[in-house]
């Protein structure tokens, strides 16, 4: 049996934040920035359930440590994450 979920959160700079947590996926999980909607979704598959929760909390640790990043690192101008607001909102888990 497959198992696949879907992650989508919202964020001010998705492309960014994609790049940033792409590096650790494993070879079941696919992430992408979706600009037009400022959200990346990631896909996340595997046989065992255990294996896939798992990769589902990593994920999870990753891209709150990715969202961190970008809220420090915010350009002067504004165009970046705004700190008085959490980006990351769980649009869906499917």
């Amino acid at each position: 049996m497959r198992i696949t979920g879907i992650i989508r959160t919202r964020h001010h700079t998705p492309g960014y934040i994609a790049a940033a947590i792409a590096a650790d996926n494993l070879q079941d999980m696919e992430t992408e920035a979706v600009e037009t909607e400022g959200i990346v979704r990631t896909t996340i598959s595997g046989t065992r359930i255990r294996s896939v929760i798992a990769s589902v909390d990593d994920y999870l640790a990753n891209i709150s440590v990715a969202e961190d990043v970008c809220r420090e690192l915010r350009p002067e101008d504004g165009q970046g994450v705004d700190k008085e607001n959490s980006d990351m909102i769980p649009t869906t888990l499917e």
